[in-house]
């Protein structure tokens, strides 16, 4: 089986989500704005229930059938073990091709990628937590799965992403085309090992 590890850093514990995690993933959806406004509070709750188990699940499952270990994990204090975040690695199917750095191709074609997200909550931002995360995510990616390379999506005004990508070492593409939307900024991390 393909199992994901725990992964840990000198601050940090990544971890599978556990049924337990729901009230502390769901109140980093809101604090963060990641909810449907249209929702009521019950409903949100609900997605995030399904969303939790769906992580349980999917780490397993995936595992079970030696595929990748894509999916969303906790992200927790080494010494208190409170979450404060959510990563994971997540599949793109885009057209990278557009980008200069997969040959600048408008052709309409997608591709596969594998990525890397993370999501701190407000309370925990700014302390080197989401860098900690991403850069044991693709350490993870380039030791174990042995990828070429591993990316993270954002759009223009989101700063603090864009910071990570930069801190980590990433190369920032920006799409030369207004289409689609949500693939606005693209940093790109090359395995140089």
């Amino acid at each position: 089986m393909r199992v994901m590890p725990v992964l840990e850093t000198e601050r940090l514990v990544i971890r599978p989500f556990v049924m337990d995690d729901l009230g502390a993933v769901h109140q980093l959806y809101v604090a963060i704005g990641w909810v449907d406004a249209e929702a009521t509070p019950e409903e949100q709750l609900e997605v995030r229930r399904h969303y939790v188990e769906w992580g349980v699940l999917n780490h397993e499952q995936l595992a079970r059938l030696y595929q990748p270990p894509y999916g969303d994990r906790a992200v927790v204090l080494r010494d208190t073990g409170q979450l404060i975040g959510v990563c994971g690695l997540v599949p793109y199917i885009e057209p990278f091709g557009q980008l200069p750095f997969f040959g600048g191709v408008r052709d309409g074609l997608a591709t596969a990628e594998m990525g890397i997200m993370w999501a701190i909550a407000p309370a925990y931002q700014r302390q080197g937590y989401a860098t900690e995360t991403a850069r044991v995510l693709a350490d993870y990616a380039f030791n174990a799965l042995r990828l070429k390379h591993v990316i993270a999506t954002t759009d223009y005004d989101n700063l603090a992403s864009l910071g990570v990508m930069r801190k980590i070492g990433m190369l920032i593409e920006k799409n030369p085309y207004s289409d689609p939307p949500w693939l606005q900024v693209v940093g790109i991390l090359e395995n140089n090992r």
